[in-house]
């Protein structure tokens, strides 16, 4: 009896772990997805007058530059590569016509 009882917790233990793995996988993966999606939108904020938003004052702008090179270029990047700019916008705001 104590045997069994002993294959049924580590059968409970090892399932749980599956699932508790499993679980922090998947947050893990939508937090990184939900960092980079604000670190966009902090760049589009700073540099909005390159697509026509209101720009904070620019002695802001400057000073935080050298800490978006990074961003800077993937905004670019992603300018480069992308056809309907607005498309991609409104896809990620998840804005329906």
């Amino acid at each position: 009896m104590a045997g069994f009882i002993r294959r049924a917790w580590a059968a409970r233990r090892g399932i749980f772990g599956t699932l508790d793995s499993a679980h922090r996988e998947k947050v893990v993966a939508l937090t990184a997805y939900e960092a980079r999606e604000l670190e966009n939108i902090f760049v589009l904020l700073l540099l909005g007058s390159f697509a026509g938003m209101p720009a904070p004052p620019t002695f802001i702008s400057t000073e935080l530059l050298p800490y978006l090179e990074h961003e800077i270029r993937v905004l670019n990047r992603r300018a480069e590569q992308s056809t309907d700019a607005l498309a991609e916008i409104m896809g990620a705001i998840d804005a329906d016509a």
